[in-house]
C-alpha cells in the first residue's frame, strides 16, 4: 500500500491499518488520529508534523523515521520501535510507551508530560531540552543518554539505568535517586534543589555551579566529586564522605555537615577535614496552620518553615475554608482566584506574601485553561520580580477541580 492509497482510505472511514507495510513513505502534515498500526513497518517514513493523537501503535516499527513536531499525545505505543528516529519537537503527553524502544533517538525539544516510559529503551537517545516532568520512567534504560537542560522535576527514578548519562543544566527538582549508583556523571549545573541522594553514589560525580540547597545527601559518597561553586544551602550532608572532593567558592551556609554540625561560613576551602566544621545552628522545622485557608485532608500541612527562612506551601486547590468544599466547579478563572486567596492566606500566617514566593508550580486539568489561569496570576505578581514557575498538565486532580497551585518562599 502506497501513501496515497492509505490516506484516500481514512478519509473515508477506516482505521485499521494493522501489519501494513509502509516504509519509506511520505505523510508529512496528514491528520491519522486514532488511526490503528499495530505491528506496522514505517521504517524510515516521513511523518513531520503528523497528527497520530490517540493511535494504536503498538510494535510498530518507526526505526529511522521523522516524525519532527508531531503530535502523538495519549498513544498508546507498547514495544513500539523509534530506533534511531527523529522525534524534535514531538509530544508524546499521556502516551503510553512501555518497553518502547528509542534508543539513539533525537528527542530534542520534546514533550513526555505524564507519558509512560516503564522499562523502556532509551539508552544514547537525546534528550536535550526535552519535558520529562511526571513522566514514569521505572525500570527505563538511559545509559548515555543525553538529558543536558531536560526537566525531570518530580521524577521517581525507580531501578533506572542512569550510567553514564549527562544530566548538565538538568532540572531535577525534588527527584527521587535514593541509592542510585551515580558515579562519575555529570551534573553541572544542574537544579538538584530538595533532591533525595540519600546512599547515592557520587564518586567522581561532576556537580560543579549544582544546585543542591536543601537537597538530602545523608550517607551519600561524595568521594572526589567536584562541588566547586555549588550551592549546598540547607544540604543534609550527615555521614556523607566527602574524601577528596573540591568545595572552591561552594555555599554551605546552614549546610548540616557529615559530623552532623551546621556551617556557618560561606566558603570552605578543599582541603579542610569535616572536623573543622564546628559552628552550630540548630535547625528548626516549624509546622504553619491557619483557619483562613483549607484544613489538611491527609498526612501534610499547610506549609513548613524550613531553618527560618524556606517556607513550602501546600499544594492548593478552590476550596472555600468557610464551607470546607469545592468551589465554582466549572469555572477555572473563580478556582484560580480561591486558590490564590487560600495561597495568600498561608503566606501570610507564615509572616510572607506573594513578593516572597521564588517558585510556583501549576497544575491543570487542561492546559487549555492556561491563558485564563494565567489571567488571574498575573495579578498577585509583578513581571519584572515574578517567581520561577513550571506549568503542567495532569490527568486528575483532587476533588475534580480544575487547577492546584502549589509554592516556595523565602522569608
Amino acid at each position: 500500500m502506497n501513501a496515497e492509497e492509505l490516506l484516500e482510505k481514512y478519509a473515508a472511514g477506516e482505521r485499521d491499518f494493522d501489519k501494513e507495510y509502509l516504509k519509506i513513505l511520505d505523510f508529512k502534515g496528514a491528520d491519522l488520529s486514532e488511526i490503528q498500526l499495530r505491528s506496522a513497518d514505517l521504517t524510515g517514513c516521513d511523518l513531520s508534523q503528523v497528527n497520530l493523537s490517540q493511535a494504536n501503535l503498538n510494535s510498530t516499527n518507526f526505526t529511522r523515521a521523522s516524525l519532527v513536531e508531531a503530535n502523538l499525545s495519549q498513544i498508546e505505543a507498547s514495544d513500539v520501535n523509534f530506533t534511531l528516529a527523529e522525534l524534535s519537537g514531538a509530544d508524546f503527553n499521556k502516551a503510553n510507551m512501555r518497553n518502547a524502544n528509542l534508543s539513539n533517538a533525537n528527542l530534542e525539544n520534546t514533550n513526555f508530560t505524564n507519558a509512560s516510559l516503564n522499562s523502556a529503551k532509551l539508552s544514547n537517545a537525546n534528550f536535550y531540552k526535552a519535558n520529562l516532568c511526571s513522566a514514569q520512567l521505572d525500570y527505563a534504560n538511559l545509559t548515555l543518554a543525553n538529558l543536558t537542560e531536560a526537566d525531570l522535576s518530580r521524577l521517581e527514578f525507580n531501578q533506572v539505568k542512569l550510567q553514564k548519562a549527562n544530566f548538565q543544566q538538568a532540572i531535577l527538582i525534588a527527584v527521587n535517586l535514593i541509592n542510585q549508583n551515580l558515579s562519575g556523571i555529570n551534573f553541572a549545573g544542574a537544579d538538584l534543589a530538595a533532591a533525595k541522594l540519600k546512599n547515592t553514589n557520587l564518586t567522581k560525580a561532576c556537580l560543579q555551579n549544582a544546585n543542591l540547597q536543601g537537597a538530602d545527601l545523608q550517607n551519600a559518597n561524595l568521594t572526589k566529586a567536584n562541588l566547586n561553586n555549588a550551592n549546598l544551602r540547607k544540604a543534609d550532608l550527615t555521614n556523607a564522605s566527602i574524601y577528596g572532593a573540591t568545595f572552591e567558592n561552594t555555599d554551605l551556609r546552614s549546610a548540616i555537615m557529615p559530623d552532623g554540625e551546621i556551617y556557618q561560613d560561606s566558603q570552605i576551602e578543599s582541603h579542610q577535614p569535616a572536623a573543622s566544621f564546628s559552628q552550630v545552628k540548630s535547625m528548626t522545622r516549624e509546622v504553619i496552620k491557619t483557619d483562613n485557608a483549607p484544613a489538611p485532608v491527609g498526612p501534610y500541612n499547610q506549609a513548613i518553615r524550613a531553618s527560618g527562612e524556606m517556607i513550602f506551601v501546600a499544594g492548593q486547590i478552590a476550596i472555600d475554608p468557610r464551607a470546607g468544599s469545592v468551589v465554582y466547579t466549572d469555572d477555572v478563572t473563580k478556582q484560580t482566584e480561591q486558590v490564590m486567596a487560600n495561597l495568600a492566606a498561608i503566606l501570610k500566617q507564615a509572616g510572607a506574601t506573594f513578593e516572597n514566593v521564588v517558585k510556583t508550580t501549576v497544575f491543570l486539568k487542561d492546559m487549555g485553561d492556561f491563558a485564563a489561569v494565567n489571567a488571574v496570576y498575573a495579578k498577585y505578581f509583578d513581571e519584572a520580580n515574578a517567581p520561577a514557575r513550571a506549568c503542567v498538565q495532569v490527568s486528575r486532580l483532587p476533588k475534580d477541580v480544575l487547577v492546584e497551585i502549589e509554592c516556595i518562599a523565602m522569608a
